[in-house]
């Protein structure tokens, strides 16, 4: 029996495993295809005029920075209109909702004009096409603009009109100023309809739309404005900028400060120029010197620079003066404060040489020098009878001469060095004291590093004679000094320190010797300049060896500085520890000194240094003479007294009426409760002086009276009772004691004792 089970038959299957490759294949290029579908560029055509600078497979489509899609393809137009090169770009697939009629293409590329350079990126980034998105119908065909649009009017700021006879040299992009800043710009210009007038359409930015007033005046800046006739050419520009690529200025007339803001919508006239705008300022000028000026033409000038003009002349009731009306350029507002000068120019002829040559040729004019920005504003001037000196802050050297006559110069004359002509004489005034001749020097920059502290000024006028035995020598500096006056200067060390003060001071010497004569050059301070000159002589024991040139206050004015020279033993005066003092005369009951004073002049008196040291040019004069009695030999003694009374230095000290000594000093005691005098005993009578002296004080008279005995007069001396004086006595052998020692101190009596002038001691002095 067969138990083995029946077999089961079965279908075989038709399903691989290696199907499941193909099948992910399939469903990858499936999403592959619809992702590339989904994300694939739309192809529009761009029509440009011409396909320069325009690469397929490069040149790409940028929108704010951003790009936006790419030339894929390049054609030319076959039509018969042909119109130029087709560009197929393929553009980014969400920017399909801006692809409309009015969207705008134009090709960005580098260019260099007059206006300026634009599309300066491209040099790196290469050409690219722009777009400006806009609306209308959808299309895929489009026309390139030939250059980028103009501004929108949607952009922020101020978008104006302005109506012109004629368009001159502006262009796009053209700069509109206001005071000579850009502050927008011209967006573009066409004819109006009637093809009468030209309609610029101009943009101002926000910060400065607050600018435009109702009452503004625009007028072209462009270029440069020529207007020549016979009172002369004049020429005008706003900037640079405006002579190479046209601009436009604008400014709001000075009475007009009120108008109110302008309204967009209203157009602009724009004038010719600045004249016919009539948007300067208005000032007026008192004149008392008004020939000439003719109202209309006569210009305001500055530097040379047309600033104004005269508009109108009024001679006023007192028929010596007139009005003059001023219209100025609106830049000038900032500099009309106080402190703005004018002043007519016209041509002169002197001795000196010829000034306003100019004005023989243009007539005469009104010159203006701008006062300093920020000073109070001022619309009212009276104006200078001559030109005024140079400011301190023109460029150059200014100095201060002083002399003690003008001699023939005057304002013009010329500054010599070498016989060069360097500067020329800006003014001439007396000084504050009334006492010398200043004159204002102005030194050109190119020759200003000439001058330092070692210079030397002298006045070249005329002719110098100097006669003798040997014959006559006549020297004059040159021709033109001969008929005018000049100055001329020599600087011996020409590295000598520079003075840091901004106008520098001199003296100015009458002739050439004077001025170089050779010293070394010092300054002394001293409180008061009382009886002080230029010329006050500096003397060393009897001899001149110096004099003081110049006298000035310092900066503080707390003193006064002279500037001398030292022309003997100048390497013992000027180093460090050399005295300087001034000698005054001195009268009293006692005494007269210095008394050849009165008649000579005080004068310095200089003590030089007793031990070499260091080089010194600057020193402080003492208040008086130094004291000499530190170096004179002897004993030094200290008197302690309640009261100094009418003791002071240089009173005599006596013993039995005999001059042995004297007071050299007094002082307060440490506590203040006393005084200290101090005494010098010369050598040969210090053996006097014993411990136990006894010193008084001699001053005065003394008188004694009895109703028996009379009247009784005593004093010391005649010196005594008229100066003070001292005097002493030493007991007889032995209560005399030990000889005093230096420095011991003796009280003062205010009264001798009868006793002390009976005293005799027998003492032997040193021979």
């Amino acid at each position: 029996m067969n138990d083995l089970p029946m077999a089961k038959a079965r279908p075989a299957s038709n399903w691989s495993a290696i199907w499941v490759l193909p099948l992910i294949a399939l469903l990858i290029g499936a999403w592959l295809g619809w992702k590339a579908y989904s994300t694939a560029g739309i192809e529009i055509q761009v029509i440009f005029p011409s396909g320069e600078g325009i690469q397929a497979g490069k040149t790409e489509v940028i929108y704010k920075g951003m790009p936006i899609g790419k030339v894929v393809a390049l054609a030319l137009d076959h039509s018969t209109e042909n119109r130029g090169v087709i560009a197929t770009l393929e553009m980014n697939k969400e920017v399909e909702p801006q692809l409309r009629s009015n969207t705008r293409f134009w090709l960005v590329k580098p260019s260099v004009s007059l206006a300026g350079i634009t599309g300066l990126e491209t040099l790196v980034s290469g050409n690219y096409i722009a777009v400006n998105p806009g609306d209308g119908e959808p299309t895929l065909m489009f026309q390139a603009l030939p250059e980028a649009p103009p501004l929108a009017d949607d952009q922020p700021g101020l978008h104006l009109t302005l109506k012109a006879e004629r368009l001159g040299s502006l262009n796009r992009d053209s700069p509109v100023f206001y005071k000579q800043i850009q502050v927008g710009k011209v967006k573009s210009f066409a004819l109006t309809e009637d093809q009468s007038t030209v309609e610029v359409k101009v943009y101002i930015e926000p910060a400065f739309a607050s600018l435009v007033r109702k009452h503004t005046r625009f007028w072209n800046a462009s270029g440069i404005s020529i207007d020549a006739d016979l009172s002369g050419l004049k020429l005008r520009s706003e900037s640079l900028a405006s002579i190479v690529a046209g601009g436009i200025a604008f400014a709001t007339p000075e009475h007009r400060k009120d108008s109110p803001p302008t309204d967009p919508s209203l157009p602009f006239r724009l004038y010719e120029d600045f004249d016919s705008a009539q948007a300067g300022i208005r000032v007026q000028v008192k004149m008392t010197d008004f020939d000439g000026l003719q109202a209309g033409r006569t210009p305001v000038l500055y530097n040379g620079i047309q600033a104004g003009t005269l508009k109108a002349l009024k001679v006023n009731d007192d028929l010596a003066s007139a009005t003059a009306e001023l219209t100025l350029d609106p830049r000038a507002e900032d500099y009309l404060v106080e402190g703005t000068e004018f002043w007519v120019v016209k041509p002169s002829i002197s001795l000196a040489g010829i000034t306003g040559l100019d004005a023989l040729v243009k007539g005469n004019y009104i010159a203006v020098r701008p006062g300093e920005k920020g000073g109070l504003a001022k619309r009212d001037f009276e104006a200078r009878r001559k030109a005024p000196p140079l400011n301190l802050d023109s460029p150059g050297l200014h100095l201060v001469l002083f002399s003690d006559s003008r001699g023939s110069l005057e304002v013009g004359s010329p500054i010599l060095y070498r016989q060069l002509q360097v500067g020329s004489v800006q003014s001439v005034q007396l000084s504050r004291n009334n006492q010398r001749v200043v004159f204002g020097v102005h030194v050109e920059p190119e020759y200003s590093h000439l001058i330092n502290s070692s210079t030397r000024f002298w006045n070249a006028s005329g002719i110098t004679l100097k006669g003798g035995l040997s014959g006559v020598e006549v020297k004059s500096e040159s021709l033109q000094t001969l008929l005018s006056g000049g100055i001329a200067f020599e600087t011996p060390d020409i590295n000598a320190p520079k003075s840091e003060r901004q106008v520098q001071r001199f003296s100015l010497h009458a002739s050439q010797d004077i001025a170089l004569e050779k010293g070394v050059a010092l300054t002394i301070r001293v409180d008061r300049g009382d009886g002080l000159s230029p010329g006050t002589a500096i003397r060393y024991k009897g001899l001149d060896v110096g004099k003081v040139e110049r006298i000035e206050l310092t900066d503080d004015l707390q003193a006064v500085i002279l500037h001398a020279r030292i022309t003997q033993a100048t390497k013992q005066i000027a180093r460090a520890g050399t005295q300087f003092w001034v000698v005054k005369p001195e009268v009293s009951l006692t005494r007269a000194a210095n008394l050849e004073t009165l008649v000579s002049g005080q004068y310095l008196e200089v003590l030089p240094a007793s031990q070499a040291g260091a080089v010194q040019t600057a020193f402080v004069a003492a208040a008086s003479a130094p004291n000499a009695n530190a170096r004179e030999q002897g004993l030094r003694l200290v008197l302690s007294a309640a009261r100094r009374g009418s003791i002071k230095p240089g009173v005599v000290v006596s013993y039995r009426e005999i001059p042995v000594g004297k007071v050299t000093d007094f002082e307060l005691g440490p506590t203040s409760d006393r005084v200290l005098i101090h005494i010098l005993i010369e050598p040969r009578y210090a053996p006097l002086v014993r411990s136990g002296s006894r010193f008084w004080n001699a001053s005065g008279i003394g008188v004694d009276a009895g109703l028996f005995s009379g009247l009784k007069v005593r004093t010391e001396s005649l010196e005594a009772l008229l100066e003070g004086g001292i005097a002493f006595a030493s007991p007889n052998n032995p209560e005399m004691g030990g000889p005093a020692q230096p420095g011991q101190t003796f009280a003062l009596h205010d009264e001798v004792l009868p006793e002390w002038l009976a005293w005799a001691p027998k003492i032997a002095l040193e021979q």
